[in-house]
């Protein structure tokens, strides 16, 4: 699943309209596999993420649950994190690579 969108279902306060717009931008964005569309496919694209939004709009309305509602900040804080650990786990490999390449060259 793309990164960047998050999960908008049970959050205090309720997801609004931009969120899922920005959510079926990045959906449209990964499945077409372009982040600017030409002239000619726009329409096309822009179509795709007005109905998707739609459609990401009328199933968080539709879900129930009896969980209590998700704080806001406690979920970015927690992407955060998440993202912080990927992010290093990379550095280390990428260090480990290239301290092995030198090693390997010397």
């Amino acid at each position: 699943m793309c990164r960047n969108i998050v999960p908008l279902n049970n959050l205090a306060p309720a997801a609004t309209d931009e969120e899922c717009h920005d959510a079926a931008l990045q959906f449209v964005r990964k499945i077409s596999g372009s982040t600017s569309p030409s002239r000619a496919n726009q329409a096309a694209f822009d179509r795709a993420v007005l109905e998707i939004a739609r459609a990401a709009r009328v199933l968080l309305d539709d879900l129930v649950t009896t969980a209590p509602p998700k704080n806001r900040e406690e979920q970015a804080a927690k992407r955060r994190a998440r993202s912080a650990e990927r992010y290093e786990a990379i550095r280390v490999y990428q260090d480990a690579k290239r301290a092995s390449r030198s090693s390997a060259s010397a």
